[in-house]
């Protein structure tokens, strides 16, 4: 922020914050003659958003012969420890090209602890464990495109 000696504006600061919230972007800069105020905010995102996502329909699963439904635990999405990608982007397993992963499989998890990142926009949205547990399973490759919803990663 540049004022050239302006004092701060501390109710433009928080009416930007709140703007923040009102329409959930990670950060807005208004700039005004010579004054420039960037707010940004560290997006930490966890399951309950996937309540938010509209419930894809569901197609009857097969049975076998004995009337037993085959295959539903096969399907990532309902899988109860998933964790859905809040938004569309491309995923990112780990903080930069050729450094390690945030997690792998078989590893112990907290909660709050960043699992992975999704780029949106030139922006780096840090996707966190919603809960403590092990990564049982990874579903998509770094760098790869993921759409709203799409199951990212199970944690149990």
């Amino acid at each position: 922020m540049s004022s050239k000696n302006k004092p701060i504006d501390h109710d433009l600061i928080r009416q930007l914050a709140t703007l923040l919230d009102e329409t959930n972007l990670s950060e807005i800069e208004v700039e005004q003659d010579d004054l420039r105020i960037r707010v940004a905010r560290q997006l930490s995102i966890t399951a309950p958003v996937a309540a938010q996502a509209a419930p894809a329909p569901v197609a009857a699963a097969p049975q076998s012969a004995g009337g037993e439904v085959v295959g539903a635990a096969a399907d990532p999405a309902n899988r109860p420890g998933v964790i859905p990608s809040p938004m569309v982007g491309t995923a990112y397993l780990a903080p930069e090209p050729g450094a390690r992963p945030f997690v792998d499989v078989g590893e112990t998890v907290r909660a709050g602890q960043t699992v992975m990142i999704v780029e949106a926009m030139k922006t780096m949205n840090q996707i966190s464990a919603p809960k403590a547990g092990t990564v049982k399973e990874i579903l998509v490759e770094d760098g790869q495109p993921v759409e709203f919803g799409e199951p990212l990663l199970v944690i149990e």
